[in-house]
């Protein structure tokens, strides 16, 4: 009986190494993500006049980053991405929330070159729709390619219609993406990595949750870039 319980200790040991070992590569895996989402916006607007204009900048709700992977997996019929997330709240920008990027006509590899891919919420309605479970870009929320540059047209089609601007960029760049029949989603499984816990989109989003250590880079990096310039005052 003695040598039994001994077993079933080793055995709880061991199961409990494998679960440890796990989640620390998942956590790293996730780390890895936010890193790799602040460098693609770093790269985006190390080239003001031709990255993301100022009022775009100034008027966003919330940004989604979707870093390209070389490991992204092909679905039958469609592609997929991992990405992170955060909004604007009166306290500043939230804590991340990680998300993942389905189906639609697009490609994340273009004759073997990785594609990054920015989303930008830009009205109430936007920030809405990513406080939900998922939703369909330009069926559920209007969509539209961003306009490009520091000194892009000003059109009125985003600012009226638009809830979401939409960008890629691939071998060096940077344009308006067309993503309309994308499923934007939760990744529940990865945002309870993060925060150890199951939370709420929504309270992560609406600023409800402190950055994690981990996160605050990217979470800065957004910041810095995504402001209400004093001219516009």
């Amino acid at each position: 009986m003695k040598h039994f319980a001994t077993v079933l200790t080793a055995v709880a040991l061991t199961v409990g190494s494998f679960q440890s070992s796990f989640a620390a590569a998942d956590k790293a895996k996730l780390d890895e993500r936010l890193s790799d989402a602040r460098a693609v916006i770093d790269e985006v607007m190390a080239t003001p006049d031709k990255g993301i204009p100022q009022t775009i900048l100034a008027g966003a709700s919330c940004v989604v980053v979707v870093p390209a992977y070389k490991k992204a997996a092909f679905i039958v019929g469609g592609q997929y991405g991992q990405g992170v997330a955060t909004c604007r709240t009166p306290k500043g920008w939230s804590s991340p929330v990680f998300v993942q990027l389905t189906g639609g006509s697009f490609g994340f590899q273009i004759g073997g070159q990785s594609t990054d891919l920015v989303l930008i919420a830009m009205n109430h309605d936007g920030l809405q729709h990513m406080l939900q479970n998922k939703f369909k870009l330009g069926a559920d929320a209007a969509a539209s390619a961003g306009p490009v540059g520091r000194n892009a047209a000003a059109g009125t089609d985003w600012k009226l219609n638009a809830e979401f601007l939409t960008y890629s960029r691939s071998k060096g760049l940077f344009a308006g993406l067309d993503l309309d029949g994308t499923v934007l989603s939760q990744n529940e499984d990865d945002t309870r990595t993060e925060y150890g816990s199951d939370v709420s989109f929504q309270k992560v989003l609406s600023g409800g949750i402190p950055t994690p250590p981990d996160a605050r880079p990217f979470v800065r990096t957004v910041a810095k870039y995504f402001v209400i310039s004093r001219d516009n005052h």
